[in-house]
């Protein structure tokens, strides 16, 4: 789904090669030299929640600085700037862009809060097109802007802009269909297949829908009410099931899709994800409940653990490791055991408001902070 040229030691798109969160490298450190990990470089990129994508030896970064949103390529080993391209664009309340680039068939795609689409060379930051879906399609910004990524697949790229989303066409950006409206969801399109049928999966402000991907056709609905519609976390498949969670004392849910009609399985309070999405592995959700880690059994809602004081920080996994950044900027790592919690090591890389969930691409790991400040450490086992 990512495209051809991604690798394990690469992370080009949100939420990583798999699109899951999870990394297949191996050798990494299980606990830091000398208290902390090698800082690598740091750099400035402006104010923004966005996380770092990684391709081809470019770290792919984006920011606002006074009503200018920059999308920037460093140079992945030493942080220097490559290119950047900048354009107008308000930064909103909790200010900067929210959607991470993403890298496929060395073209960038990103999305602004304002729900114009740009398309970017990967080497150079031309730009190859730009859509203002959101004013074309007539839909209103959502009350903290367009936060979703783009799902970028075959000929298509997917943007959670209008109830049930829109898709473009890859190679000039010409909507293909579009559903206009609102609320809008913040969360990124999600492509699965269910009883033999592709279907996109979008994360509206009110329901999670299913949607034909060559036509936009709303093919069923499970309604979600959250307050100020902050449906944020990506929906989670596990085989014709599809786990669901918001914040703002909602909780989560696991939802059968069998036989094409939505039906809960379970809804708990145990795990209410802000923005950052759980990770599956063995069974069992490991994600940020409001300010509290929690691992559960996915098929149950049973709670297994649970580490407190992460405030509303990310995680990705990768070689048996849980990779969490707190609130505060502190990088732990711990055993991804269901059964027990084992914090390995623990350090802070970041000062500011640490809500995006780092990367990992080669052994080095990837993070900023709202306020503007990125870094490269180093993960690597010597």
């Amino acid at each position: 789904m990512i495209g051809p040229g991604s690798s394990s030691e690469s992370w080009p798109v949100w939420r990583g090669p798999n699109g899951n969160g999870t990394s297949s490298e191996k050798g990494l450190l299980r606990k830091f030299p000398s208290g902390k990990p090698k800082q690598l470089w740091t750099a400035q990129i402006g104010e923004g929640w966005s996380t770092i994508a990684v391709a081809d030896g470019r770290a792919v970064v984006s920011g606002n600085v006074a009503g200018t949103d920059t999308i920037a390529a460093l140079n992945a080993k030493t942080g220097k700037l490559i290119w950047k391209y900048s354009y107008p664009c308000s930064p909103g309340d909790y200010g900067g862009p929210r959607a991470t680039p993403c890298v496929v068939g060395g073209i960038v795609y990103s999305v602004s809060r304002e729900g114009v689409v740009y398309a970017l060379r990967a080497d150079t930051g031309k730009l190859v097109w730009q859509r203002a879906v959101a004013a074309e399609t007539r839909c209103p910004i959502p009350t903290w802007g367009f936060s979703g990524s783009t799902l970028v697949d075959g000929n298509r790229v997917y943007v959670n802009i209008g109830v049930t989303g829109a898709a473009l066409d890859r190679a000039t950006g010409k909507i293909v269909w579009a559903s206009g409206g609102g609320p809008t969801g913040y969360a990124t399109p999600v492509k699965t297949t269910i009883g033999g049928k592709t279907i996109l999966a979008v994360f509206s402000g009110k329901e999670l829908v299913g949607v034909d991907p060559q036509t936009g056709r709303k093919l069923w609905a499970f309604p979600w009410q959250t307050s100020y519609d902050v449906n944020a976390a990506d929906p989670i498949f596990i085989g014709d099931d599809v786990f669901i969670a918001s914040n703002y004392g909602k909780g989560g849910a696991l939802v059968s899709l069998a036989g094409g009609t939505p039906k809960q399985l379970w809804e708990s309070r145990t795990m209410r994800n802000h923005f950052n999405t759980c990770i599956l592995s063995g069974g069992h959700l490991f994600g940020n409940d409001e300010n509290t880690l929690r691992c559960l059994d996915a098929r149950s809602g049973a709670e297994k653990w649970a580490l407190r004081g992460i405030g509303k920080g990310g995680l990705i996994m990768a070689d048996g490791l849980l990779i969490v950044l707190s609130e505060r900027g502190e990088l732990i790592l711990l055993d991804a055991d269901p059964l027990k919690l084992t914090e390995r090591s623990r350090s802070s890389i970041l000062s500011g408001t640490c809500w995006s969930h780092p990367t990992l691409a080669g052994g080095c790991l990837y993070a900023r902070s709202h306020e503007g400040t990125a870094v490269c450490v180093d993960l690597k086992r010597a």
